[in-house]
């Protein structure tokens, strides 16, 4: 009886999302959060302490992906009044000349770098767009977005799914990182095969085979740096490849290497330079800061995480609050759980450097008030239902995972009793299922995480594998999430193509599964 109630909520969550006139997510998590409350309270029995302890907890949480996501999208807010994303879009179709040119530099390497930067659907919104513009068909440039923009998303947004996503799991830092290693491995081999298979969408096979050499020097000049790059970091691998994937993708085309140039489309568009480095200059300085904090040696990220002579004042039941002279805020000992809770206001990519690069960017392009409060208004439109959301997915995990006898450890002890060893095919599958109903890498980690940990415990599985697949699915998911469909097609001015979109998507998903299983016997 309890593994019908510990999925239950699940089920229930699932069904709400993806039924037809499915629920939007902020409406369905907290109803799914209500529901998961009450079974803990009255099948479960658990100790009402300690979950009001989770849920306190959780929405303490949240505020670090909600900062992240809102420091990215008032980011390209300001970027989008100001013009400089029409630059950037501009320039682009001055070097894309030639239909795999355009595919590749913008769908792949120039998304890749920007589902680095920022995330949440921005690489899909920005490449569609313009693909269309070159006289593609609408439909079948959502379902090539979707697909390309699947190899960088675990660490996409600085590497939010995994550093903060599987992080909720209180693993330490070396294990995050190697969860971290395996998923851009496991990335790197999906992205030999999968951005094939998405081209298809838009190009004929002859056309493929005529410029298979471009097209895979292109996914290569991204997967390789970003393999590199996981080696050290989680928040660098999609932001670094992309960046480096466009120069080495513009030089590929420039140098006419490994295409066949017989359908030039010759660009008379002359570019200002001066405007394009200034429409750049935002972007540079984000990665600038970014580096300048993450690098051990320059002492910034030391400073900025440290919790040394911290200010503390007791809240009574509530915890002890401490605050550092670096920011870092700190909830200890919960409602007198041992819960606790932390936030490097610094270092968490959102003041820094996401904020501060806005505000300098308003003397760049001379915003005026209206145009300052404007862009704060529209970053407040469009954060409103997330953070619902993302608060809503916070509590959703604490109160599967609190307590000894939780519903994430009888569903990962049963599945593993089903499943065995073969959970290594499925486990992908179940984090593409969150990334299905949320539309989140990150909110499918921090959903089933706890649950693929402990299944990976019960089958004695190595637990940075199988989380490194249940990383991997939450990315690939991103091609059906109902979510990014819909998103994707509003862009573009689809109406109701949803589920022809899926029906194609789904192929690209199955393989990268497969490929990720295979991946995952190895490793």
């Amino acid at each position: 009886m309890n593994v019908f109630f510990s999925a239950f909520p699940i089920v229930l969550l699932v069904w709400l999302m993806v039924r037809r006139r499915g629920m939007p997510s902020f409406q369905a998590l907290p109803l799914a959060v209500a529901v998961l409350y009450i079974i803990r309270i009255f099948v479960f029995q658990a100790d009402t302490i300690l979950l009001h302890a989770g849920v306190i907890s959780g929405l303490l949480m949240a505020w670090t992906p909600i900062l992240v996501i809102w420091g990215a999208v008032l980011l390209f807010q300001m970027l989008e009044i100001s013009g400089a994303l029409k630059t950037i879009h501009e320039w682009l179709e001055t070097l894309a000349e030639h239909r795999v040119e355009q595919v590749m530099l913008i769908a792949w390497a120039f998304s890749f770098f920007i589902e680095g930067v920022s995330g949440f659907g921005t690489p899909v919104a920005l490449a569609a767009p313009l693909l269309v513009q070159f006289g593609f068909s609408p439909l079948r440039v959502v379902m090539l977005c979707l697909v390309m923009n699947s190899v960088p998303v675990s660490f996409g947004a600085v590497g939010t799914p995994t550093w903060f996503g599987l992080g909720a799991l209180g693993l330490p830092s070396e294990e995050i990182l190697r969860i971290g290693q395996n998923t851009a491995l496991i990335h790197f081999f999906a992205g030999l095969i999968i951005p094939f298979l998405a081209l298809r969408f838009l190009l004929s096979w002859e056309e493929i085979r005529k410029n298979w050499r471009f097209i895979l020097l292109s996914i290569l000049s991204c997967t390789i740096p970003f393999l590199a790059l996981s080696l050290w970091s989680t928040e660098f691998p999609a932001l670094i490849g992309g960046a480096v994937g466009i120069v080495l993708t513009i030089f590929l085309a420039r140098r006419n290497i490994g295409l066949a140039r017989d359908s030039v489309q010759p660009s008379t568009r002359v570019i200002d330079y001066k405007k394009l480095f200034r429409a750049f200059a935002p972007l540079v300085l984000v990665i600038v800061l970014l580096v300048a904090t993450r690098l051990e040696w320059i002492g910034l990220k030391s400073f900025f995480t440290s919790s040394a002579s911290s200010w503390s004042v007791a809240l009574g039941q509530v915890g002890t609050f401490s605050i550092s002279p670096s920011l870092v805020l700190g909830l200890k000992n919960i409602l007198g759980t041992g819960e606790s809770w932390s936030h490097a206001t610094l270092y968490v990519p959102s003041f820094v450097p996401f904020l501060a690069v806005t505000l300098f960017s308003f003397l760049i392009f001379s915003f005026s008030w209206k145009e300052r409060k404007k862009v704060f208004s529209k970053t407040w439109k469009r954060m409103k239902r997330p953070i619902l959301a993302l608060s809503a997915a916070l509590v959703f995990v604490k109160l599967l995972m609190v307590g000894d006898v939780s519903p994430a450890v009888v569903l990962g002890e049963t599945l593993a009793s089903i499943s065995g060893k073969t959970w290594i095919f499925f486990s992908p599958l179940l984090g593409a299922l969150g990334a299905f109903f949320s539309g989140s890498n990150t909110v499918s980690n921090l959903t089933f995480g706890a649950i693929q940990q402990t299944t990976a415990v019960s089958l004695s599985l190595p637990e940075t594998v199988v989380l490194a697949l249940q990383n991997v699915g939450g990315a690939f998911g991103n091609m059906v999430s109902i979510q990014n469909i819909i998103a994707g097609s509003a862009v573009v001015g689809l109406i109701n193509k949803t589920g022809t979109i899926l029906r194609h998507t789904i192929w690209p998903l199955l393989a990268y599964a497969v490929i990720a299983g295979v991946c995952g016997i190895f490793l």
